[in-house]
C-alpha cells in the first residue's frame, strides 16, 4: 500500500479503506495510487481530491459513484470537523446541480448539461442522508448545519419538524444579524415549506449577501 503522500492523504486513504474495504469508485486512485505529485501538500490535495469527484460543479459519469468517498469522510469521527463540513458541503453540492443550473439559465434552460448524471448523483445523495443525519448529535455545529441543508433539500415529515426543532436552539445562540444566525433562520424558513415565506426570505438573503 502507498503511505506516500500529505497527512490529510493518509487519513483519508486510511478512512476509505476501513470503510469500503471491497469495491472503491475510481476516485479513490487519488487515495491508493503510485502515481503521486510531489507538490502536494494538505490544501493542494484536497482540491485536486474534491475536483476529481465534483469537477467545477459539473456532474459527470464517474461522479455518483465518487460521492461514496465523501460520505464515508462525512461519517468518520476521525475526519477533521472541517473536512467532514466540506464532504457534506460536496454531497449538497452535487445533490444540487441540476436545481442551480436551471436557476442560472432561467428564462432560458441550461446548456451543456448532463441530466441523467445529475439525476444519477442526487439519488447517490438521497440514498444516504438518513445515516448522514443520524450523526447529528454527534456532529459541531457548522456541520450540523452543512446537514440541514441535506434535510432541506430532501424533506420528509419525519426530518423537517425534528430539523426546526434542532434549529431553534441555534436561533437563540446566534442572533439574527450575524451570519450564522441569517442562515439558521433562512434555513428554518426554507424547512417551512411555505413557498410566499421562502421566496421572501430568499430574496432578503440575496439582498444581504
Amino acid at each position: 500500500m502507498n503511505v506516500s503522500g500529505p497527512p490529510i492523504r493518509r487519513l483519508f486513504r486510511d478512512d476509505v479503506a476501513d470503510r469500503m474495504p471491497d469495491r472503491k469508485p475510481p476516485q479513490a486512485v487519488m487515495l491508493f495510487g503510485t502515481d503521486i505529485d510531489t507538490c502536494w501538500d494538505d490544501r493542494s490535495f484536497l482540491t485536486d481530491f474534491y475536483s476529481e469527484i465534483l469537477h467545477q460543479d459539473d456532474c459527470g459519469p464517474d461522479t455518483a459513484e465518487g460521492l461514496s468517498l465523501a460520505v464515508a469522510l462525512a461519517l468518520d469521527a476521525r475526519i477533521p470537523a472541517r473536512q467532514r463540513f466540506q464532504a457534506v458541503r460536496l454531497l449538497f453540492s452535487a445533490a444540487t446541480v441540476a436545481e442551480r443550473r436551471l436557476a442560472e439559465a432561467w428564462p432560458g434552460v441550461p446548456r451543456h448539461a448532463d441530466a441523467d448524471s445529475e439525476a444519477r448523483a442526487r439519488h447517490a445523495v438521497r440514498d444516504r442522508v438518513p445515516e448522514l443525519l443520524a450523526r447529528w448529535p454527534e456532529e459541531c455545529p457548522a456541520v450540523r448545519l452543512a446537514l440541514a441543508g441535506l434535510a432541506v433539500v430532501f424533506p420528509t415529515d419525519r426530518t423537517l419538524p425534528a430539523l426546526a426543532a434542532r434549529l431553534r436552539v441555534f436561533a437563540h445562540r446566534y442572533p439574527q444579524g450575524t451570519d450564522v444566525g441569517d442562515q439558521v433562520r433562512f434555513v428554518l424558513v426554507m424547512a417551512t415549506r411555505d413557498d410566499d415565506r421562502i421566496l421572501a426570505a430568499t430574496e432578503k438573503l440575496t439582498d444581504a449577501f
